[in-house]
C-alpha cells in the first residue's frame, strides 16, 4: 500500500487502451461457458433430464482443470501461417475460436435431451477449444502488461473479470430470453450463439501482439540444459539432444521453476489454497440454474435476474475490487472475497425456504455478484503475480486449472449431493458455505509469505 497515492492515482491505471483488448478477450473467454454451462443446463432441464445427469454432464469442464498438460504447446509451438501473420498469442486464440464456433453450430443441429452422447461430444470439443483459448488469453494478458507497469496487473484482472462475466451473464442472458419466445427453441438459440461467438474474431484481428523477450529467456534456459547434456552425454546425437532439451524446458521447467522459486512447502500450500478457495462457489454455481427453475422461475426471469442484473453488479464490483487490490493488496482482497463468498451462499438457503420471491432473488443476485466479482479479481491478480514471464502460458494454465478443479470436476457431483439430501436446497447451500472455510484457513496460514511475495513483485516496477 502506497500512502502517497490517492484514489484518482489508482483510477488512472484504467486509462490504458490495452485494457480494452483484455476486456474483449475476457468476453470471448466467458461466452463458451454459456454454451456448455447455464444454457445447456436449462436446455436439459426443459427436456426433463435429471439433476444428477445434468450435474454429470458438466464433467466436460474437467478439461479446464487439465489444460496445463498442453499449455506448453501454446507457449512454444508457432501455428503455421497464422503464427507468422498474427503472432504467438493471437494465432492460438483465433484458431480455438474457430473450433468453438464449429462445435456450437453442431449443437444447433441436434436435440441435446435425445442425443446426449453426441451433445456431450460437441460440448467436450467446445470445452477443449475454450480451455486452450483461455491459455493463450491469460498469457496475452500477462505479456501485454510490461515489467514497468506491474501495478496495472490488478486493473487487468478487473477488466478480464468484467469481460468474462459480460460474456457469461450479459450475452448469456440472450439465450434465456429467446428460449421463452414464440418461434424459438434451444437448437435455434445455439445457432445464434455460434454467430455471436464469430464476432469475437474481430477483436483478435484488431488487437496488438505483445512484445516480449520470452524467446530470449527460453533460449538461455535451453542452452544451459544443452551444455549439461554435452558434458554428461557427449556421444548423443545433437538432434536428439535438442529435442530432449525442448521437451524438458517445455514440460518440466515451468513446474520446477515454480517450486524452486517458492520453496516446496510454500508451493504446495499455494496450490492447495488455489484448489480449495472457490469450491463452495463451484457447487453452488453448477446447480444454480436447476435451483432457480425448481423454485419456480421462468427462463426469462432467470435471464433477467440471474444474468442481466448479475452482469452489471459483477462489472461494478470487478472494477471496485481491482481498485481495492491496488490500494490495499491482494491478500486483503482474497480475505474479503472468501468471507463474502461464505456469507452470500446463505442467501440462497433463505431463497430456498421462501420460494420464488423476486425481491429476494434480486437481493441474492446482488450479494452473489459482489462476491463472485471481488473474489475473481483477487484470484486472477494473485495467480498472475505467481507466474514467471518465461512460462506465462504454462504456469498460469497450471495454477488456473487447479482453481478450475473445484468448479469443474468436484462441482460436477453437486447434483448427486442435492439428490442425496432429498432435494433439500437450503441444507445444500449451507454446506457450500462450510466448504469455503478450509481455503480461508490456508490463506491465513500463508498470509505472511504472500505479503512478502507481493512486496517483492511490486519492487520490480520501481
Amino acid at each position: 500500500m502506497d500512502a502517497n497515492k490517492t484514489f484518482s492515482d489508482y483510477l488512472k491505471n484504467f486509462y490504458d487502451r490495452r485494457l480494452i483488448t483484455i476486456f474483449l478477450f475476457g468476453v470471448a473467454s466467458g461466452f463458451p461457458w454459456v454454451m456448455i454451462g447455464s444454457a445447456m443446463s436449462a436446455w436439459l432441464k426443459d427436456e426433463g433430464t435429471s439433476r444428477s445427469a445434468i450435474g454429470f454432464f458438466g464433467i466436460v469442464f474437467f478439461v479446464y482443470s487439465i489444460n496445463f498438460f498442453w499449455s506448453p504447446l501454446v507457449d512454444r509451438i508457432k501455428i503455421p501461417l497464422l503464427g507468422a501473420k498474427l503472432g504467438q498469442r493471437r494465432s492460438w486464440i483465433l484458431l480455438m475460436q474457430f473450433g468453438v464456433i464449429g462445435a456450437c453450430f453442431g449443437l444447433s443441429q441436434i436435440n441435446a435431451g435425445q442425443s446426449m452422447a453426441y451433445a456431450g461430444l460437441l460440448a467436450l470439443i467446445i470445452a477443449i477449444c475454450s480451455a486452450t483459448q483461455d491459455i493463450a488469453i491469460d498469457a496475452y494478458r500477462i505479456d501485454i502488461i510490461t515489467q514497468d507497469d506491474q501495478e496495472k496487473i490488478a486493473a487487468a484482472a478487473g477488466m478480464a473479470t468484467s469481460g468474462w462475466w459480460t460474456g457469461f451473464s450479459g450475452l448469456g442472458s440472450i439465450a434465456f430470453f429467446l428460449a421463452d419466445m414464440d418461434g424459438w427453441n434451444w437448437p435455434t438459440v445455439y445457432m445464434l450463439l455460434a454467430l455471436i461467438m464469430s464476432t469475437f474474431i474481430i477483436a483478435v484481428l484488431m488487437a496488438k501482439e505483445p512484445e516480449t523477450n520470452r524467446d530470449e529467456l527460453l533460449n538461455v534456459i535451453e542452452q544451459r540444459y544443452l551444455d549439461k547434456l554435452n558434458q554428461n552425454n557427449g556421444g548423443m546425437p545433437l538432434g536428439l539432444k535438442k529435442a530432449l532439451v525442448w521437451l524438458t524446458v517445455s514440460l518440466v521447467e515451468p513446474i520446477k521453476e515454480f517450486f524452486n522459486r517458492n520453496g516446496f512447502k510454500l508451493a504446495l500450500s499455494l496450490l492447495l489454497f488455489i484448489v480449495l478457495f472457490k469450491i463452495g462457489e463451484a457447487f453452488l454455481g453448477r446447480m444454480s440454474i436447476v435451483f432457480y427453475k425448481e423454485v419456480g422461475f421462468s427462463n426469462s426471469e432467470i435471464g433477467f435476474y440471474s444474468k442481466l442484473i448479475s452482469w452489471w453488479v459483477t462489472i461494478a464490483f470487478s472494477l471496485l475490487g481491482s481498485l481495492f487490490t491496488m490500494r490495499f493488496g491482494i491478500v486483503k482482497g482474497l480475505f474479503i472475497g472468501g468471507i463474502a463468498m461464505a456469507s452470500s451462499n446463505l442467501m440462497f438457503s433463505v431463497m430456498a425456504l421462501v420460494g420464488p420471491n423476486k425481491a429476494l432473488f434480486v437481493a441474492t443476485v446482488l450479494v452473489d455478484g459482489f462476491t463472485m466479482a471481488w473474489s475473481s479479481v483477487a484470484v486472477v491478480a494473485f495467480i498472475s503475480m505467481l507466474c514467471n514471464r518465461a512460462f506465462t502460458a504454462s504456469q498460469y494454465a497450471l495454477l488456473a486449472s487447479l482453481s478450475a478443479l473445484g468448479r469443474t470436476v468436484i462441482g460436477s457431483s453437486s447434483g448427486v449431493l442435492v439428490d442425496s439430501l432429498g432435494g433439500n436446497w437450503a441444507l445444500f447451500f449451507i454446506l457450500t458455505t462450510v466448504m469455503v472455510i478450509p481455503g480461508l484457513c490456508i490463506l491465513y496460514y500463508i498470509k505472511d509469505d504472500l505479503n512478502a511475495i507481493e512486496a517483492t513483485y511490486k519492487q520490480k516496477q520501481s
